[in-house]
């Protein structure tokens, strides 16, 4: 039975040493909502942050990924945490996933930790799983918390960035995406591109305080599975559930942030009245509204906020909230099943959109456009959008980070790819290495 316990007396830094601890587990959650950045772009967030360390039971499976977490949560009655990739559209539909991959990352990943420590409104409590000599255990896990190392200056880090697909390429891809819609297979496409890494070499916690000082984000996120690493600044909710209601946040629209307040001002203005941006958000939101019918009272879908622009420290976001309430004979995890993959990363409709991505893009997806989250004992849930992510396998010492925009008729395939940098600047410079195209 798990129990929590108000935690008092830490010091100033005990944050970020608690961060280096997680780090040396062998599996790791940190979520962080950085709400004192900004503290109201989410009101439906729970915790400032989040750390949950040591798998008493873990989940990896190929197949049947959505009932089997619904049998590993019935079983544990617990907290979890965990990650959904991408490419579990393939067992949700008749699709494939044939690209490369250099993470070969578990489909899906869920483990019970063995501690859950959780920032809520100044408090910060240790949840712990109760049984003989805990208080012994407890008082050795933050003994050995507090000793542990934290670097006051991070290194610089020098890796080599590749391009999967080179400039011209991704226009000439553009403009065939833009043919598939002028025909009417689809209205609109989310298409990726993978930076990467080979023989690369990082300290992903440190590469992680780096990402959340430049891009502070709601949805921030560090996992970690052995040799194998997420470093995630992500702006986005997939979806959450809160009781019987049902939250989805997607993002279409992205522009930068301006050098003064005035420009800003304008940049926003600007954006508020962009009808490629609505368009593009519009369509999702339809598309977000149908997916959360499939599992809400009838009724009950509703678009609370439309063509919201929320300011981040490296760009701006046009963010719209749907909601819904659940229906009383479904399970939580239908409501999951039925939602993915979000469809801000796959376009409309769905599943000629998730076609032709597997067809134009070169680097199959994996946890990016997946979800990182957590599903409480009682099954609420917050689940992110894997973006403005860095993915690692050290083993392979294979780096890599996807960015994408959303292709409509009125593209511009030149803007598209700025957009594409726009939203790789952060990662970029964490990584600190000027861009090297492939050419071959």
């Amino acid at each position: 039975m798990r129990k929590f316990i108000s935690i008092s007396n830490t010091d100033p830094g005990f944050e970020a040493k608690l961060l280096a601890f997680a780090s040396q587990r062998e599996v790791a959650c940190v979520l962080r909502s950085n709400r004192d950045v900004f503290p109201t772009t989410d009101s439906y967030s729970n915790f400032e942050w989040c750390v949950a360390t040591d798998a008493v039971e873990e989940m990896k499976v190929f197949t049947s990924a959505f009932n089997s977490l619904k049998n590993f949560h019935d079983e544990k009655r617990d907290w979890l945490f965990g990650f959904l990739t991408y490419d579990l559209k393939n067992e949700i539909e008749k699709l494939e996933s044939e690209n490369h991959d250099g993470l070969k990352f578990p489909a899906v990943h869920f483990f019970q930790p063995k501690y859950i420590f959780l920032k809520q409104e100044n408090e910060l409590r240790l949840g712990y799983l109760d049984g003989p000599g805990i208080e012994t255990t407890i008082h050795e896990l933050m003994t050995a918390i507090e000793e542990t190392e934290t670097e006051n200056v991070y290194p610089d880090t020098d890796v080599e960035i590749n391009s999967r697909v080179i400039k011209e390429d991704y226009l000439k891809n553009v403009s065939a995406i833009k043919k598939h819609i002028q025909r009417g297979d689809i209205y609109e496409m989310n298409y990726c591109v993978e930076f990467y890494a080979d023989n690369a070499s990082i300290e992903p916690e440190n590469i992680y305080e780096k990402l959340t000082t430049i891009s502070p984000m709601p949805f921030s996120c560090y996992y970690k599975i052995d040799d194998q690493y997420l470093v995630c600044a992500s702006p986005e909710r997939f979806m959450a559930k809160r009781g019987k209601k049902i939250i989805s946040q997607p993002i279409k629209g992205t522009a930068r942030r301006g050098r003064s307040k005035e420009e800003d001002e304008l940049i926003i203005h600007a954006m508020k009245n962009d009808e490629k941006e609505k368009s593009e958000n519009v369509m999702i939101v339809d598309l977000v509204r149908n997916d959360l019918s499939r599992t809400a009272a009838n009724g009950s879908v509703v678009v609370e906020e439309l063509f919201g622009i929320y300011s981040f420290k490296q760009l701006h976001q046009m963010i719209s909230t749907v909601v819904a309430e659940m229906r009383d004979d479904l399970h939580w995890s239908d409501v999951l099943r039925n939602a993915f993959p979000m469809g801000s990363m796959t376009g409309a409709p769905k599943i000629r959109a998730m076609e032709l991505i597997e067809e134009f893009e070169s680097t199959k997806r994996g946890l990016y456009s997946g979800a990182v989250g957590y599903i409480t004992p009682e099954g609420d849930f917050d689940f992110n959008v894997v973006i403005r992510s860095i993915l690692f396998n050290e083993a392979e010492k294979y780096l890599s980070f996807m960015v994408g925009s959303a292709i409509t008729i009125n593209s511009d395939p030149g803007k598209e790819y700025e957009e594409c940098l726009l939203k790789a600047k952060a990662m970029m410079q964490v990584l600190k290495k000027e861009l090297h195209e492939k050419v071959s």
